[in-house]
């Protein structure tokens, strides 16, 4: 009797309220052959809610990635003797070939949004999942646009899988996977909180002002120096060529939208000097600004 309740007590699928969808092996040899989508396509996805005593275990891994995306409740990944707990708005990329388990918590069990892809973009997209070349279990905001965007590819899944369609799923499929793997470039106001990051967030909200990099390194409270070397560090240039960037980038707005002037360009960007500026968007661009305003307005 114990047997039978311990057997019972692992379940691969077949949860109230789930959704899977498996390709067929012959749409998948389409999908491969398909210039569009075959670095990167999706083989399995689906949706497991309150998926309690739900327990996989693939002894030799999986040829395909896996992707755990949990929106509530809990449960754990065993990889090579160390165990990953998925929490509310945490996910992680199971490398393939790679033997695992994963089990939902039977005290508060995981409600999980699932995909298994696979494709040489999937290569490269599994190592920037990783954390200094590490696995590791991502925290990220909830995002309403991202359950929409999963939702899409399994309403086209399940209308169809013609190869228009097929094509959409798995560049919407991408779309997702990036969502969760690049969460902070997409949000840097809200994750980029560095000296530097901060500092080029007020270089920009002061594009018109003339900034001095004393200005600068005071505002984050540490000295020219240091300042300036963490700058270079992060970004390849000196904060004060990275200023003039912003401003030669930002004229290039005003020449293609406004009918202003050189000269009332450069005063409004902070540049006394109009020669100066023209000079300088010429290095930088390669052409001179009132080249740039005939080639590029119509």
């Amino acid at each position: 009797m114990n047997n039978i309740t311990e057997i019972n007590k692992k379940i691969k699928e077949g949860f109230v309220g789930q959704r899977m969808i498996v390709l067929p092996p012959n749409i998948k040899k389409s999908i491969v052959n398909n210039p569009l989508i075959k670095n990167l396509y999706l083989t399995a996805i689906g949706y497991y809610p309150k998926a309690i005593y739900h327990d996989r275990e693939r002894k030799t891994g999986s040829n395909q990635y896996i992707l755990l995306y949990c929106i509530d409740g809990e449960g754990y990944i065993y990889i090579n003797d160390q165990v990953y707990t998925l929490k509310p708005n945490t996910y992680i990329i199971i490398p393939k070939n790679v033997g695992h388990r994963y089990k939902s918590s039977n005290t508060n069990p995981w409600s999980i949004y699932w995909a298994h892809f696979s494709g040489l973009t999937a290569d490269a997209l599994y190592q920037r999942s990783l954390e200094q070349g590490a696995l590791h279990v991502h925290a990220i905001p909830y995002d309403t646009s991202r359950i929409k965007l999963f939702e899409q590819v399994y309403a086209i899944l399940e209308h169809s899988f013609h190869e228009k369609e097929m094509e959409l799923t798995n560049l919407y499929l991408q779309h997702f996977i990036t969502s969760l793997i690049y969460y902070k470039e997409l949000n840097p106001v809200t994750y980029d909180t560095d000296s530097v990051s901060l500092s080029i967030a007020y270089m920009k909200n002061n594009i018109q002002q003339k900034l001095l990099i004393e200005d600068l390194a005071t505002r984050q409270g540490i000295s020219v120096s240091h300042y300036s070397r963490l700058f270079y560090q992060k970004t390849g240039s000196s904060p004060i060529n990275y200023f003039n960037l912003l401003k030669i980038q930002a004229s290039c707005q005003h020449l293609y939208f406004t009918d202003r002037s050189i000269k009332e360009i450069a005063a409004a960007l902070g540049f006394d000097d109009q020669y100066y500026f023209s000079r300088l968007f010429s290095k930088l661009i390669g052409i001179s600004p009132l080249k740039y305003r005939k080639t590029h307005k119509k």
